[in-house]
């Protein structure tokens, strides 16, 4: 025998020690054995007896619960076995919540204590409601597609799609009474650090982990950052090796692409987003590390992770939304997709490693296909966003009057892709403001890029 998450062992009973069954009611119960020392070799405890009627008294009175107390002998040595049931509510020592886990006892505090009272109520993190803030606070462009990307799912029927945007938050089950929710704000507000600290994802150019060359954020609304996040690592921090199929050239990058947006997104929605903390992609010359500040369920383990498991969301309300607009599927298998998606193309899978701050997937690269120092930037940004840049100037030449908001509405672009492309056109001369930045008009220099 030995200690572990649902064994304790004491030389002698001090009051204190009802922390320790609060914190097995607390997680997944236990047993507290009195008059055994570190090492589990029975001692005995004096007054056992007497013991075995104030410790469950002291147990009632205190901590609100309780426990069954049975007295044990070996050798001619008596000593206590005391047996805590989990509780399916939060139990507290003097206005303390303490909970076992492994072979330790842990104080709840600050954001942990937060989401532990949450678990205990049936509720999670992202289910929260924020006051302060309405549904025309949120981005009609985020919104705007979520609607496209549902459509083309077939995963929200068309009937819901069609209403107004209060339904199709209420759909959603984005919105507890009069309040929206804080999935709400992450998904759809232009904003969400507002409301969330951390809430955005950090690259970084790395050539040794001392020395960073150079690095970006990426800020605005939970689909928005998946998609520029992509954009950047494959124009950016990633080269792709060039082949050809007959006339037909090929690109194929270090790592899967579809392997490294399934891991993004996994990233995404089971982030712990109360850890106040982006989450951060370093790119070396020989690796990408992508790292979640998020945590496994109870109990499981990097090789269940691995494994068939059933779907178990950190967010479920932010999850629901992504499986919605048909980005991640509802069974459990985004690990099981990263995979099939490297298999597929006969890449490495990456390996993954839990520890208490967060999860970490590590994909290894070929030798030569990083970007470094933004080479090809310029290439691939212009095949990527070509097409997005002459659309903008079509629809200012219809309309010179178009604002940034009606734009990302017209192209499904996020307002700081359309802001980003509008920036790029006029520092190339081919468009022009014209007035005040509020009732001023568009001027098209050129008839395209």
């Amino acid at each position: 025998m030995k200690e572990d998450q649902q064994i304790e062992w004491k030389e002698t009973w001090r009051d204190e020690f009802l922390k320790w069954i609060g914190g097995f009611a607390n997680a997944e119960g236990g047993v507290l054995h009195i008059g055994r020392n570190d090492k589990g070799v029975v001692i005995g405890v004096p007054n056992a007896a007497r013991l075995m009627e104030e410790i469950p008294n002291k147990v009632r009175d205190i901590l609100g619960i309780i426990v069954e107390v049975n007295l044990r002998e070996k050798s001619g040595k008596e000593w206590l076995e005391i047996v805590v049931e989990p509780y399916p509510y939060p139990v507290s020592y003097k206005g303390e919540y303490h909970l076992r886990s492994g072979s330790t006892k842990q104080e709840l505090k600050g954001a942990a204590l937060d989401k532990f009272l949450l678990r205990k109520q049936g509720k999670h993190w992202d289910a929260v409601p924020v006051p302060h803030v309405a549904v025309k606070d949120l981005s009609r462009a985020a919104i705007y597609r979520f609607r496209q990307l549902a459509r083309q799912s077939h995963r929200l029927d068309s009937t819901t799609l069609r209403e107004a945007t209060p339904a199709l938050i209420e759909k959603l089950r984005l919105r507890d009474g009069p309040y929206l929710k804080r999935a709400a704000v992450l998904l759809f507000h232009p904003d969400p650090e507002k409301f969330t600290t951390g809430a955005f994802v950090k690259i970084g150019f790395f050539r040794t982990n001392t020395e960073l060359l150079y690095h970006d954020e990426i800020h605005g609304d939970l689909f928005t950052q998946v998609t520029q996040t992509m954009d950047l690592l494959l124009t950016k921090y990633l080269k792709a090796g060039l082949s050809y199929e007959g006339l037909q050239r090929r690109e194929t990058f270090p790592v899967p692409e579809a392997a490294l947006r399934e891991a993004l997104l996994n990233a995404v929605v089971h982030k712990d987003y109360s850890s106040g903390t982006p989450i951060q992609i370093s790119v070396y010359p020989d690796k990408l590390m992508l790292w979640n500040p998020g945590e496994l369920p109870p109990a499981w383990t990097v090789a269940k992770l691995k494994g068939k498991h059933p779907s178990h969301p950190f967010n479920p309300d932010v999850a629901n939304a992504f499986f919605r607009a048909g980005m991640i599927e509802a069974w459990g298998r985004g690990i099981e997709r990263i995979w099939e998606a490297c298999r597929a193309a006969q890449a490495p899978p990456p390996r993954i490693r839990y520890e208490p701050s967060g999860l970490w997937v590590e994909f290894t690269l070929p030798p030569g296909q990083v970007a470094g120092l933004g080479e090809r930037l310029g290439e691939r940004l212009g095949e990527r966003l070509g097409e997005n840049r002459t659309a903008i100037i079509r629809a200012i030449a219809a309309n010179p009057k178009v604002t940034v908001v009606q734009l990302a509405h017209q192209l499904g672009l996020s307002t700081t892709a359309v802001e980003n492309n509008l920036r790029y056109l006029k520092t190339q001369n081919l468009i022009a403001r014209i007035g005040a930045a509020k009732g001023g008009v568009w001027q098209v220099k050129e008839a395209k890029p």
